[in-house]
């Protein structure tokens, strides 16, 4: 294992990405840009370098097998290894939503991203965190997955409108979430679920009411913890939010 802590964001190529920069910098880790779009990948990577930050790129689409497994071996033989996960790519699936006019590819898609991919990655990097002195994995869903909040709301305040694809898929990564923490509970992995809020990326057509900064600081948290820090929790900035 390196001697820096090494870092993997997927979907880092967007703003929810590469705003967490700056507190990334200041713990002086490797910063994997983890991104299956070559163009936005370089850039990303080109302007996290600008601001001072370790970054390298690897490419990766999480919904294809061999691109994670070829993700895998680029961070065991040329970064040394990882020390965090971010499972931050993600998708709305596409609209409508709305139970009773919804097409049943608009739910496949959301699935095949939000939960799959979270999966097929994670899978491919256990082998790499088994060996960190300090892996964590930070899975980032919303506070739409809340099941919670979804049964209490009446209207948009906390989960948004009507959706039975992209809110579901968050339900499901959350459950996901549990599971391996579950599985990982002696091994020193910390695997927790993150809400970054309402934050204005292209996931929303940049109709968050939160920066990307702001958005990233409940990974950055998640991604830092203490050895002895919670495990299997879905957390926000605010604390703990119910399952």
């Amino acid at each position: 294992m390196s001697e820096r802590t090494i870092a993997l964001v997927t979907g880092a190529n967007k703003e929810s990405g590469t705003r967490s920069r700056p507190a990334w910098a200041r713990s002086a880790g490797g910063w994997g840009v983890g991104a299956r779009d070559e163009r936005r990948l370089a850039e990303a990577v080109a302007k996290l370098r600008a601001g001072g930050v370790d970054a390298f790129g690897v490419p990766l689409d999480v919904t294809d097998d061999a691109s994670v497994s070829a993700a895998a071996r680029l961070l065991e033989t040329e970064a040394g290894g990882l020390d965090v996960l971010v499972n931050n790519a993600g998708v709305t699936g596409g609209v409508p939503q709305h139970p009773g006019d919804v097409d049943l590819a608009t739910i496949r898609t959301a699935v095949e991203v939000n939960v799959i991919g979270v999966v097929r990655v994670t899978e491919a990097m256990l082998p790499l965190l088994r060996r960190s002195a300090s892996p964590r994995i930070v899975n980032m869903s919303s506070g739409v997955g809340s099941l919670t909040r979804q049964s209490a709301s009446t209207g948009e305040d906390q989960t948004g409108p009507l959706s039975v694809a992209y809110s579901p898929s968050k339900s499901m990564l959350n459950a996901v979430t549990i599971q391996y923490a579950r599985a990982l509970a002696d091994t020193g992995i910390l695997i927790n679920a993150a809400c970054p809020g309402f934050t204005a990326t292209d996931l929303n057509s940049f109709r968050g009411v939160r920066t990307p900064q702001q958005g990233a600081a409940i990974a950055i948290r998640l991604a830092t913890l203490p050895d002895d820090g919670p495990t299997g929790g879905y957390f926000e900035d605010a604390g703990t939010i119910p399952w």
